[in-house]
């Protein structure tokens, strides 16, 4: 028999037995006990919402297009925009740290400082953003720097930003618990819905399908999912840790937080520099289409967040207890979790986009070039696996933030310089440059200070030359 030949069988084999295997391995994932089964139940659990999030915020988002028109959707993108921007920097970075704290003052036998934690970081959060808020009204009021249509949506905008910033934290508490569902379910599910079924409202009661309407929409949305969010959770922890005593440890906290405050803003940048940029320079209908076309192939980075989400907790509890060869190999299978689901969704997304764009309406297929460009970028970063994640649950959120603030920086500049010239292919090429140089450096970083290889095809290498 030739060698080829050989190989195909082999080959034939290999796929025969794993696909053979799978009932068991799945199996296995569900009832195993041990942490790489938890950690895959959560991911699933992430990404699973996720899913359904996107199914919802696909419907809402078409809905409010096609009923509004690109020129109001586009003004409603926009404000909606800065309201996910101020929102989520309210917190302080707290959200992200108590992912950090939490397991280790749960390992360390320490309840008061986790109870002291949770309620500090939620009404920190919520006074911030109130803050911010009215800081919000005193500047459109005193200066008027938007055009006349974006100045009501704007000023309605506002309201939103206190809930969402607490919203925004408590989905932090929630993964430090490991509690997906109570985690993302709100912000991720019941919010869309609620958006959406405010817009049906709406539209049957014959109010005036514009942008007003679709930022008053997501008031009540918003208010709504906040308050359910904050009694489940008040239940949630007392049940977890009991009642007790609160302690404080905000010097400790807040120096730890403001590198990620810095994560936080250097990734909103990175996501939202974009359709800002173009909205200075285009039209609200190109702001619309460049949001479809974006939003649509983003939905791969929801496997991305989903592996970091359900792994950063975990990060942190095997860095406490020093495992450090428990640690490298969980990192290196969470980047095998993120990479590879990724690249499954990038091709499903690509093969349908023409389709999907087309529900938002006939001149969204415009924006199809935006997904070939972007899809790049997102594969890139997801080669990586959540190394952010790792970095910022070991201690290394400094170096973490100069990465963050370096891919910034790259986003804008690129953006300024390329969309007045190329337009919405400009503003997909700087953001898929910036992800793919920020990745890099990631992996660089991860690499030199802890010494883990988490790369995907540095792994494949290896076990290629392993046997």
């Amino acid at each position: 028999m030739s060698q080829p030949t050989a190989l195909g069988i082999s080959s034939a084999a290999m796929l025969w037995l794993a696909v053979r295997e799978l009932p068991s391995q799945a199996m296995a994932v569900i009832e195993g006990k041990s942490e790489r089964h938890r950690a895959q139940r959560d991911a699933f659990t992430a990404f699973a919402v996720r899913c359904a999030s996107a199914a919802l915020l696909y419907l809402s988002q078409i809905a409010l297009a096609r009923w509004m028109g690109s020129y109001e959707y586009g003004i409603y993108v926009f404000v909606w925009t800065w309201v996910m921007i101020l929102g989520g920097l309210a917190d302080l970075g707290l959200g992200v740290a108590t992912i950090r704290f939490v397991p280790h003052y749960r390992e360390t036998g320490e309840p008061a400082l986790v109870r002291g934690m949770v309620r500090g970081s939620r009404w920190l959060s919520l006074g911030i953003g109130t803050l911010i808020a009215l800081a919000g009204v005193a500047v459109l009021y005193a200066f008027d720097p938007l055009d006349a249509p974006f100045m009501l949506p704007a000023y309605l905008a506002l309201v939103c930003i206190p809930v969402y910033a607490l919203t925004w934290v408590q989905d932090g508490i929630g993964k430090a618990f490991a509690w997906m569902g109570l985690s993302m379910l709100p912000p991720y599910v019941l919010r869309p819905a609620l958006l959406l079924v405010a817009m049906i409202a709406a539209y049957v009661a014959g109010l005036p399908m514009e942008a007003e309407t679709a930022v008053a929409a997501a008031i009540v949305a918003t208010w709504i999912t906040g308050v359910v969010q904050t009694v489940l959770m008040d239940a949630r922890v007392r049940q977890a840790i009991g009642s007790g005593a609160y302690k404080y440890d905000f010097p400790l906290w807040l120096k730890a937080s403001w590198p990620l405050l810095v994560i936080n803003a250097s990734e909103f940048a990175l996501q939202s520099a974009d359709v800002l940029i173009v909205s200075h320079y285009m039209t609200p209908t190109d702001v619309a289409i460049y949001f479809a076309a974006a939003k649509t192939m983003s939905l791969i980075l929801f496997v991305h967040y989903a592996v970091g989400s359900s792994v950063a907790n975990r990060f942190a509890a095997l860095a406490a207890r020093g495992d450090k060869q428990g640690l490298d190999q969980f990192a290196r299978e969470a980047a095998h979790w993120t990479f590879w689901p990724s690249l499954a969704a990038g091709c499903g997304i690509l093969v349908l986009g023409i389709p999907l764009l087309w529900l938002f309406g006939p001149q969204f297929v415009a924006g199809y070039p935006v997904m070939l460009i972007l899809v790049v970028g997102f594969l890139f970063r997801a080669a990586m696996g959540p190394t952010e994640f790792l970095l910022n649950m070991l201690g290394k959120q400094g170096i973490s933030a100069t990465v963050q603030v370096t891919m910034a920086v790259m986003t804008v500049v690129l953006n300024l310089l390329l969309v007045p010239h190329y337009g919405l292919i400009g503003a997909a090429t700087a953001t898929s440059v910036a992800l793919m140089t920020g990745a890099l450096l990631n992996n660089l970083v991860v690499s030199r200070t802890l010494g883990i290889e988490v790369a995907v095809w540095r792994n494949l290498l290896k076990r290629k030359a392993g046997g």
